[in-house]
């Protein structure tokens, strides 16, 4: 079973006087990529929050989020109080107005609002590790179903690639048949004598050099391959890369070894269905 890295996952949780939201979105990446956007008064535990995250995703370019939104009355923001009434007298010096006025203006001015730091609250804390698990459940989830997707595709590419090949197997003998009627003729219009068995014998090194039985095979196995990879309990994207690299080989070396019009069209045909696979594969987990 294969898994997509794309992917996303969101989770909200209410409490007495906070909204919560826990976003996490994913896309394809070599390596684990992970950039956390989380508040302030959090960062203490942002690393815990990473190492769950990276631990649950494995691979991927990661974006989490952690909103937090205020919904009772208490704020972290105060007045302070001593900044803004010196700002006030100062303004009074240069400029007419009564209190409120001075009050609108001071109170816009730098440090007029401090930030008071709580500690966190590992009750809060907890329920926030309780809202990323539901997201991370929510975005491998997300994963496996992108994954059964690819891995019918996979599959349908793979049943076209192993079709073409049958074609192709079937048409060698055509194919050799027609080597060989290539090299009579040639000889012929040389208008020269020569012996019969030298020229069986460089028939046979020129037929063993444009062999393409072993290619077919290890296609064939490699197919086979790709598609016991696809049912294995565990995503591994890499591993399906470098089976495409394999594939790809034997279907350029019996190309190059063809020399016959119609075959190459199946190669080209092989090489277009593989590309895909390439494409799809790099998403893989």
């Amino acid at each position: 079973m294969i898994k997509s890295m794309t992917g996303y996952g969101k989770s909200v949780i209410e409490l007495p006087t906070k909204k919560i939201t826990v976003e996490i979105k994913s896309l394809n990446s070599k390596n684990m990529d992970l950039n956390a956007r989380v508040p302030s008064a959090y960062r203490e535990k942002e690393l815990m929050l990473r190492n769950r995250i990276s631990k649950s995703l494995s691979r991927g370019k990661v974006d989490f989020n952690l909103y937090v939104e205020l919904t009772g009355e208490s704020t972290n923001s105060v007045v302070n109080e001593s900044v803004v009434k010196q700002y006030m007298g100062q303004l009074s010096e240069i400029a007419d107005g009564d209190a409120t006025d001075l009050l609108k203006m001071a109170i816009r001015l730098p440090d007029a609002l401090k930030t008071e730091r709580e500690e966190i609250d590992e009750t809060e804390f907890n329920k926030i590790v309780e809202a990323v698990d539901q997201a991370l459940e929510a975005i491998n989830k997300y994963r496996a179903s992108e994954g059964n997707a690819l891995e019918t595709e996979f599959l349908q590419r793979v049943v076209n690639i192993d079709a073409l090949l049958a074609e192709v197997i079937e048409m060698d003998p055509q194919r050799i048949e027609n080597v060989k009627d290539r090299l009579r003729k040639a000889i012929s219009e040389l208008k020269e004598s020569v012996d019969e068995n030298r020229f069986e014998q460089e028939l046979i090194y020129y037929l063993e050099k444009y062999d393409i039985t072993e290619e077919q095979v290890r296609l064939k196995n490699h197919l086979d391959y790709f598609k016991e990879t696809l049912e294995n309990h565990t995503s591994n994207g890499k591993k399906l890369g470098f089976i495409s690299q394999e594939i790809g080989r034997e279907i350029n070396t019996i190309g190059s070894k063809a020399n016959y019009a119609p075959m190459q069209q199946l190669v080209v045909q092989m090489k277009d269905e593989l590309e895909k696979i390439k494409e799809q594969a790099l998403n893989v987990l």
